[in-house]
Parts: structure tokens; C-alpha cells; sequence
């Protein structure tokens, strides 16, 4: 099976079933640094940077992949730090969509999937 980091994006317009926890308990282990949040609806990461001008570097290319996907996060921007949260809002929980993206996150910060 290829690397969720390799795969695209699917449009996803509501009408499909939210992953199961189980289901995205098996894709968690695709995205390592990603937390499950309890309820199973939503995955979520917090980046830590040295500077401001970091960060915004780091979002900038975030919001350039979720365009290019068609997918888009959650994000928190601060001094020094970003949180992202991926869920499928059309959805109202989890899809495939939001573990590619997130595998896509760590593969410009240079993390392998697992």
C-alpha cells in the first residue's frame, strides 16, 4: 500500500460515514506525532518553532498544501508555535482526507512515515 503522503485528496461533500475510531486508530500509526483526540473525531499536532518568522513560513506552506489538496485544517498561530487540527466538516468527523494531510505535514518537516 503507498504512503498516505503519496496519495491526493478525494472531495468529500457530506453523505459518507465519519471513520470509525478503530479505523482511525489503524492511520494514526501512519502519522507519528499526531494525537487521536479522544473522541476519535479529530486529529491534531502542535509544531513548535524558534520564531514568529518561522512559523508563519510553516503555516504559509500548510495553507499552500490544504489549497492544493482541497482540504483544510483548523489552525492556531502564535509566537513560536502552530496547532493543527484535521476533521471533515462536511462529514462531521474523521476521513482519509485529514490522515493524508497530516502525513503531508510531516513530510515537510522531514518526518517518515511509519
Amino acid at each position: 500500500m503507498p504512503p498516505l503522503s503519496s496519495k491526493r485528496c478525494t472531495p468529500c461533500e457530506g453523505g459518507v460515514k465519519p471513520l470509525t475510531r478503530g479505523e482511525a486508530e489503524k492511520l494514526m500509526r501512519e502519522v507519528p506525532l499526531w494525537k487521536l483526540r479522544e473522541d476519535g473525531g479529530e486529529i491534531v499536532r502542535t509544531f513548535l518553532f524558534k520564531d514568529f518568522y518561522e512559523t508563519m513560513g510553516f503555516v504559509n506552506a500548510v495553507a499552500y498544501l490544504a489549497n492544493r489538496e482541497g482540504h483544510h485544517p483548523d489552525l492556531e498561530v502564535g509566537y513560536g508555535r502552530c496547532v493543527v487540527r484535521y476533521h471533515t466538516h462536511a462529514i462531521g468527523g474523521l476521513s482519509q482526507n485529514d490522515f493524508i494531510c497530516a502525513a503531508k505535514i510531516n513530510r515537510l518537516l522531514g518526518v517518515d512515515e511509519i
